[in-house]
């Protein structure tokens, strides 16, 4: 009597078999950005997610934007762990495991876009790259962003100009050095510097381009300095991909993860610069004042920042001199 339910099973089976039919293998991808709002990061994993599904090789890309999987600070863990496969992440949100991470976000380092290129393919980011490989991760895509400093209070351009102002920076380097300046400091993602300006928690803030535009950090300020010719900050942001992840892949579907994650790159590249401009122009729109740092207000960072942040992490983190270093030697 059970002859006909096995019969049917069986046919099944085969119908499968003879169809092809195999499911993709999905990777999530989590980042705190806003998304489908023209946010350049969450659009460089959009675009890797149609390029790996153009490949037809099985895989595809779940992407979940807005912290709507992980919260900011939690998606460093979630990778090296296992818990989530791909994330596009601000490097030194992740310091505290990891301190060499501060170098992506140490005052002047970087300066310029160009500069910021030809860093990617330097003994800096060997270094740096080295201890995301041994925490069990690797980078499928580089992506470094300027930024600014915005204020409700003052504009920020020298150092005295900080002086009784509560700040977010987005690191302990730059903590430190706005520190030693005499400003106060409250740390926090991102996503959260234009709930914390609402509420009277900030004074200003620096960030990236991309999420003063993004985040509509316009709506709470009214100066802000852009990075112009003297960005005094830079971060790397790039996408990340868990080791566990990606030795799950078989050949085929690793070479166009790697494929998409240079498409994504070369994007990255032609649009970050026209992000500085969009974020001026979109504050202007809004009524709020745009400066500039002058080079000798860019210099007077740059003297306290030795003395403070670039000191504390030569003293104090693995290879610290080493990587400054490194850096500076980039022409």
């Amino acid at each position: 009597m059970k002859m006909p339910f096995v019969k049917l099973a069986l046919a099944a089976s085969l119908s499968i078999l003879c169809t092809g039919v195999v499911a993709d293998t999905v990777l999530r991808v989590s980042h705190q950005f806003p998304g489908g709002k023209g946010d350049v990061r969450d659009e460089m994993v959009q675009l890797m997610a149609r390029e790996v599904k153009a490949a037809d090789v099985g895989l595809e890309l779940q992407i979940y934007p807005g912290q709507s999987l992980f919260k900011a600070k939690e998606q460093w863990g979630a990778l090296v762990r296992g818990r989530v496969d791909m994330i596009s992440l601000p490097l030194d949100y992740a310091s505290g495991r990891h301190p060499e991470f501060s170098a992506t976000l140490m005052p002047g380092l970087v300066r310029n876009h160009e500069r910021a290129q030809r860093l990617n393919d330097s003994k800096f980011m060997d270094m740096i790259k080295k201890v995301i490989n041994d925490a069990g991760a690797r980078v499928l895509a580089d992506a470094w962003l300027a930024g600014g400093f915005a204020s409700n209070k003052e504009c920020i351009t020298s150092p005295d100009t900080v002086k009784g102002q509560t700040l977010r920076a987005a690191g302990p380097a730059f903590d430190e050095m706005l520190a030693t300046a005499g400003a106060s400091i409250s740390s926090m993602p991102s996503s959260e510097i234009y709930t914390a300006m609402q509420t009277g928690v900030l004074d200003g803030a620096n960030t990236s381009s991309g999420s003063f535009v993004s985040y509509r950090i316009y709506e709470q300020v009214t100066c802000l300095t852009a990075p112009g010719e003297n960005a005094l900050w830079f971060m790397y942001e790039p996408v990340l991909i868990s080791e566990q992840s990606w030795n799950k892949l078989n050949e085929e579907q690793q070479a166009a993860l790697t494929a998409a994650g240079e498409k994504a790159e070369a994007y990255f590249s032609n649009e970050v610069a026209g992000l500085d401009q969009k974020m001026v122009d979109v504050f202007k729109k809004n009524g709020v004042k745009v400066v500039q740092m002058s080079p000798e207000d860019y210099k007077a960072w740059l003297d306290i920042a030795k003395k403070s942040s670039y000191k504390t992490f030569a003293e104090n983190v693995p290879n610290g001199q080493a990587l400054i270093d490194a850096a500076l030697a980039v022409e």
